[in-house]
């Protein structure tokens, strides 16, 4: 078909199908949504309902983490019998009906003069349910939209990576905008506004992409249209996968109240997952492969610790701006909004760097090694700003530092992690390997919860009254931390000459 005769949904946009502007501004929606809910979580815990920090923490580690998980599962529903279509429709509304119902505030927490604390135990029992809801649209919805991208691209077509590039600056911008309005709202006018304009964020994205589906020229669509149109208990199997499914809220709702399930879930299935990748190691692969899938195991593991110290920026970094930061009448959420701003300013610089430096651009192993001392580094910042401080507040550019440096970090690790899978994976396995990397996030989010907890302080009605214990507190945790992100990139650094030689090549590709 010439362009000349093309239907006007068929013709392209800036060079790029129609169809990934649909899916850009889905995104940046969703994502809105959900980073603008975020943002403002750790706050509405510990000054709304006078959560303790500990328990604030664990809440946000089990969700978060569960938040990684579900997606596998979601993509795997997608790929065997929904399409990626459905999947994103069904995601999207789950998370409508979950941002709704956190828009709910109930009665505020209070604390007597004794220190015994009155919650409003309807109210979040809501809010446990609307996160559940959440957990369930973004495992939908998350995994999916990026293989839809991927779709709108023949194979072999070199406008692939560039349409991936704009695809992620609709994450980014959903990230910035969000950051700064919704924690805006939520701190001004109260949370049910800033959760509330979450909401409806998710609501225009989901109108987006309903309205948007004839630019995607019948990509994502099920493979299995007779299987979901058949019967079972007499309900259309389609139904009957999205009934089950809601119904798996009730176990959601139930998990992200007990940390110590999710903790032990993880466990489990790390082990189970380890314990397989060695199986299949041995038993199935030549010496080539096998080396390969043991370079990508010793990635994971360092991607790992990366996260658990970059999450930070949810639960102690953002904690800290709160009550430490010398911040005027800046909402402390809202310097969560530098990382999105950050990537956006530089990720086009990273690129033309990794270009530019030709043969001497460094590879995988050394720059997930640069990505830990980065954000090593950028806790040194804070540590710095904190003894910097003397007896008053912290000032600002300390953390601007840090988001920088973990920005950086963050640029050098996350654009090779996931390609890396899909390289260094056997061919059979990759869906399962790709599993293991949302399995990963999914630890770090968890461990990063578990980490925050060694800045814990004690508060009095949702604030902390000794400014200087808090600030120790806080330079314990962030010492620690800078440490652990220099000890861990040295130690990959002195590796990497040896993962470089099991990838046998791959590094190449990955690199160029």
């Amino acid at each position: 078909m010439t362009e000349t005769t093309m239907k006007p949904y068929e013709k392209e946009l800036f060079g790029h199908p129609k169809g990934l502007f649909i899916l850009f501004f889905t995104e940046m929606w969703e994502r809105f949504s959900f980073y603008g809910m975020k943002a403002l979580l750790i706050f509405y815990l510990t000054k709304y309902h006078l959560f303790s920090d500990i328990d604030g923490n664990l809440l946000i580690g089990s969700y978060a983490a569960l938040v990684y998980a579900i997606p596998v599962v979601g993509g795997f529903i997608a790929d065997k019998y929904l399409g990626f279509r459905k999947a994103i429709v069904f995601g999207g509304i789950m998370l409508v009906l979950g941002h709704a119902g956190m828009a709910y505030e109930g009665n505020a927490a209070t604390q007597s003069l004794t220190g015994a604390i009155v919650r409003d135990d309807f109210a979040l029992q809501i809010f446990y349910l609307s996160l559940a809801f959440i957990i369930l649209g973004v495992g939908f919805l998350k995994a999916n939209i990026s293989s839809l991208v991927g779709e709108l691209y023949h194979e072999g077509d070199k406008r692939r990576d560039s349409g991936f590039t704009i695809f992620y600056m609709g994450i980014n911008l959903g990230s910035f905008l969000a950051t700064i309005i919704c924690v805006w709202l939520g701190e001004t006018y109260g949370w049910s506004y800033g959760f509330g304009a979450a909401g409806v964020g998710m609501f225009f994205g989901l109108i987006t992409f309903i309205s948007g589906r004839k630019y995607l020229l019948g990509k994502g669509e099920s493979n299995a249209t007779e299987w979901l149109s058949k019967r079972t208990m007499g309900i259309r199997n389609e139904w009957l996968i999205y009934v089950l499914s809601v119904l798996s809220t009730l176990l959601l709702w139930q998990m992200v109240q007990s940390h110590s399930v999710v903790q032990n879930l993880l466990i489990i299935a790390g082990s189970i997952s380890f314990v397989y990748i060695v199986y299949y190691a041995v038993t199935q692969l030549d010496k080539i492969a096998r080396e390969r899938l043991i370079a990508l195991t010793i990635l994971i593991i360092f991607t790992i610790i990366f996260w658990a110290l970059f999450e930070q920026a949810y639960t102690s970094m953002n904690l800290f701006a709160d009550r430490i930061l010398d911040r005027g009448n800046i909402a402390a959420g809202t310097f969560l909004s530098l990382n999105a701003l950050f990537i956006i300013l530089l990720a086009p610089v990273f690129a033309w760097l990794w270009v530019k430096l030709g043969k001497y651009n460094p590879n995988t192993a050394v720059k997930f090694s640069l990505a830990l001392m980065l954000v090593g580094f950028g806790f040194g910042a804070l540590v710095m700003g904190i003894n910097a401080s003397e007896m008053g507040k912290v000032a600002i550019f300390w953390i601007v530092i840090t988001y920088f440096l973990h920005t950086c970090g963050e640029l050098c690790l996350s654009p090779v992690g996931l390609s890396a899978v899909t390289k260094l994976s056997p061919l059979k396995i990759v869906g399962f390997m790709m599993g293991v990397w949302f399995l990963a996030t999914a630890s770090s989010e968890f461990i990063a919860s578990l980490l925050a907890n060694i800045a814990s302080v004690d508060t009095a009605n949702g604030t902390a009254p000794d400014l200087n214990l808090a600030k120790q507190s806080y330079l314990k945790l962030f010492e620690y931390l800078f440490y652990t992100g220099l000890g861990f990139g040295g130690l990959l650094l002195i590796l990497s000459p040896i993962i470089k030689k099991l990838m046998h090549g791959v590094d190449k590709e990955l690199n160029h």
